[in-house]
């Protein structure tokens, strides 16, 4: 196994390496690259990444970073008055971006449950490729910045109680027990972040003022830190993300907090390149002659309606026009969280092998056409063009 593991990060990074250096040269996103590699490499095609799933996990710890570094660069106060202010915003967005993707389903003869899991799928925006796309010393720190991550939270939110509710359906547990899986994350929010700020308060502040000329320390506390609030929040019924990114707002307050972040970006970004990975290597090429169709479809009206939806709503917020569809460009594409509830009600028996692709085909092909509009339209860490870049 351990040989195994280490021809696979050999494949994985020398390969990356390659198709990075050609994504480079030719001026294409490196997020595609990576997916492409995956799929490539992958058990549909030349089959060289034996066991992917292992990758899949690990690959997870990068989104907790990524999480975690945004958290690092958010104010407390105004994230809390964000995510009141566009509350009402994520949850008209969510019940429109289901409508459509439920009617087409239904279109091209899914199941009405099949297509209600399809349109759950449709409600949510990437957090990775939307955070990965935010130039972390700029534009977090600005009015757009924080409407993206505002939005995101709250998507993340009604993420958690559509994958309770897909598992409270798919289980035979009694009903007292369905309460309970509902219950858990209600209370466990506000005790994660209460829990969060007292600690940073008075256990981590106190350790980082007395030994913060140690840096091996700091980077070693901090990573502690970050996969500590991750997995509480596991435990309190919510998702390691949200769990990363409250341990990131709990310690934005401290003056070291940039040193952090400036310290773990290598890190995530080690962890990043696996996640795209494993996208790709997880999608069964054989379907694709089967998903394609449904899957372009979805994935066309996904990047029309989505911005003209924010747009729209972000009206009523007194937001100007170039601000509205910024956000909303952003916001185009389907959701990590979309590959889960693919995963998990293939996995319960709620939907077939082919639904469960036409959602993962969606996924990628609206990264890809979100990823290419936002590299050549607005600031961001990779852009093709010196105007645009921005990290």
């Amino acid at each position: 196994m351990d040989v195994n593991i280490v021809h696979s990060f050999f494949l994985i990074f020398g390969g990356a390496a390659v198709v990075a250096s050609i994504a480079l040269y030719t001026k294409q996103p490196l997020i595609l690259a990576y997916i492409a590699l995956g799929a490539l490499f992958g058990p549909s095609a030349l089959q060289l990444v034996d066991h992917p799933k292992l990758l899949e996990g690990m690959s997870h710890i990068g989104i907790i970073f990524l999480l975690f570094l945004l958290g690092l660069d958010m104010k407390p106060s105004h994230l809390f008055n964000m995510l009141k202010k566009a509350s009402w915003v994520a949850i008209i967005s969510s019940i429109t971006f289901a409508a459509f993707g439920y009617f087409t389903a239904i279109a091209f003869q899914y199941t009405q449950m099949e297509s209600l899991i399809i349109g759950l799928a449709m409600m949510f925006s990437s957090t990775i490729v939307c955070i990965k796309l935010l130039p972390t010393t700029v534009l977090h720190h600005k009015h757009t910045g924080e409407l993206v991550v505002g939005l995101l939270l709250l998507q993340d939110i009604i993420a958690i109680a559509a994958l309770l509710a897909l598992v409270a359906i798919g289980s035979s547990s009694d009903a007292s027990n369905s309460y309970m899986q509902y219950l858990k994350p209600i209370i466990g929010l506000p005790t994660l972040i209460g829990g969060a700020f007292l600690l940073v308060k008075y256990v981590l502040l106190p350790l980082i003022t007395r030994f913060d000329r140690f840096h091996e320390y700091i980077f070693l506390l901090s990573i502690g830190w970050c996969l500590s609030m991750a997995t509480a929040a596991e435990l309190l019924g919510l998702s390691a993300e949200m769990g990363a990114f409250v341990a990131g707002v709990a310690l934005a307050t401290s003056p070291i907090s940039q040193y952090i972040a400036t310290n773990l970006k290598p890190l995530r970004d080690f962890f990043l390149i696996l996640f795209f990975f494993s996208i790709g290597a997880s999608f069964n090429l054989d379907l694709l002659g089967l998903v394609i169709r449904p899957a372009l479809a979805l994935a066309m009206l996904s990047m029309i309606i989505k911005p003209v939806v924010f747009r729209f709503l972000l009206k009523g917020l007194k937001e100007d026009k170039s601000t509205s569809w910024e956000v909303g460009f952003r916001l185009g594409q389907v959701s990590e969280f979309s590959l889960l509830i693919a995963y998990l009600a293939a996995s319960l028996g709620l939907i077939g092998v082919e639904a469960s692709h036409v959602i993962q085909a969606t996924a990628i092909l609206t990264f890809a056409l979100s990823t290419y509009v936002v590299i050549l339209s607005y600031p961001n860490p990779i852009a093709i063009s010196d105007r645009l870049r921005r990290d």
